[in-house]
């Protein structure tokens, strides 16, 4: 009896490992079929060139959701074995998706935004309180994470547990954001638990400060969460970062910096005063100039493309943006660099395009 009951649960063990097809750890084939999905969304600058690539391997495409927000959208694939893909849209022709690149200032990964009269996206995408993130890509998640929820939803009821979240360039940023508010959601019991998330950033750009990286990566161990990137593109290097004193952690030396400059004799202690002020003035007053034009001057154009979005009244004091999660590099060689020369400045898109990550990636 005792070695029945063993083996019924070895056999049932298999087949819970069996329903759960995604696996921890980066894939080169999983992020190929994630890299030609994210192509095939339409109307990014780079659409001409997509076609000339293959067509995923096991996935088909299933649904495309309306456009909303700063001109957002997304697409959704399946598999034959149960898989799922959200696959997040890139930045676009249209001026109010750069708005949404360019609405760089930073909020609390905890709060609350009014998108309209009807809708207040009420989220957390990080435990740390000091945790912050991108507002113009945050304000773009919350107009489809709704859809996406949905569809999400009904594919479970399907018997689906297995969904890979992805998108390129902004798309990477924006499905940052949404890996972290599927997750919360989940933690929180409004999400079935046993869905299994897993994200291929593309390409994305920095998407919050050091302690959101710090949580995101946390909570995406061990290896459930990966950006790839092409060293010579220059999206991932993006949003400009800024450190100020106010950007460290509690405890640490900087504080006491100004205490200990006075206990310093006469005429050390004036100087190393001056010397003190010279180094922490600059990067501060820099750091209000970004949210000053990065926040309140572009929310103003924001809230012509979404005329009852309301701005949030204070911003996060910082602009210190990290990459953020598990990075894997695409590293370019002599091969590459001839045909995708570095010498034209114009082409300013020449490394981001999902055709130099295919062919990178078949060498990786």
């Amino acid at each position: 009896m005792h070695k029945r009951f063993l083996l019924l649960l070895f056999l049932f063990s298999q087949t819970l490992l069996s329903a759960q097809k995604l696996q921890p750890g980066f894939d080169k084939a999983e992020y190929r079929d994630m890299l030609l999905i994210a192509a095939r969304v339409v109307d990014t600058p780079w659409t001409p060139e997509n076609v000339k690539l293959p067509m995923p391997r096991d996935f088909k495409f299933v649904y495309r959701s309306p456009t909303v927000g700063l001109d957002n959208k997304w697409d959704f694939w399946r598999s034959d074995d149960g898989r799922a893909v959200v696959s997040v849209r890139g930045t676009t022709l249209e001026p109010v998706s750069w708005l949404a690149n360019f609405y760089a200032a930073m909020v609390p990964a905890t709060g609350s935004i009014q998108i309209s009269n009807t809708f207040t996206f009420n989220y957390k995408l990080a435990e740390n309180p000091r945790a912050a993130v991108h507002v113009g890509w945050l304000v773009a998640m919350a107009c489809l994470q709704g859809d996406i929820l949905e569809k999400i939803n009904a594919a479970y009821r399907e018997g689906v547990r297995d969904i890979i979240l992805t998108g390129h360039s902004q798309g990477g940023a924006i499905t940052y954001l949404l890996t972290s508010h599927l997750c919360f959601l989940q933690k929180e019991g409004k999400l079935p638990h046993d869905i299994r998330f897993k994200t291929y950033c593309s390409a994305g750009p920095k998407p919050g400060n050091l302690y959101y990286a710090y949580d995101y990566e946390y909570m995406t161990r061990p290896g459930w969460a990966f950006n790839v990137v092409n060293a010579v593109d220059w999206v991932p290097e993006v949003p400009f970062s800024l450190q100020t004193v106010n950007d460290f952690n509690n405890i640490n030396p900087f504080i006491h910096a100004k205490a200990l400059i006075k206990k310093q004799g006469f005429p050390k202690n004036l100087v190393l005063k001056s010397v003190y002020r010279k180094m922490t003035k600059p990067s501060l007053k820099a750091q209000c100039r970004y949210q000053k034009y990065l926040g309140k001057m572009l929310s103003k154009e924001v809230k012509k493309a979404l005329p009852e979005f309301k701005p949030p009244k204070k911003y996060y004091d910082s602009n210190h943006y990290v990459r953020t999660g598990t990075i894997i590099v695409l590293q370019p060689d002599t091969a590459y660099f001839q045909k995708y020369p570095d010498t034209d400045a114009t082409k300013i898109f020449i490394h981001h395009m999902p055709g130099p990550y295919y062919d990178l990636l078949e060498k990786w």
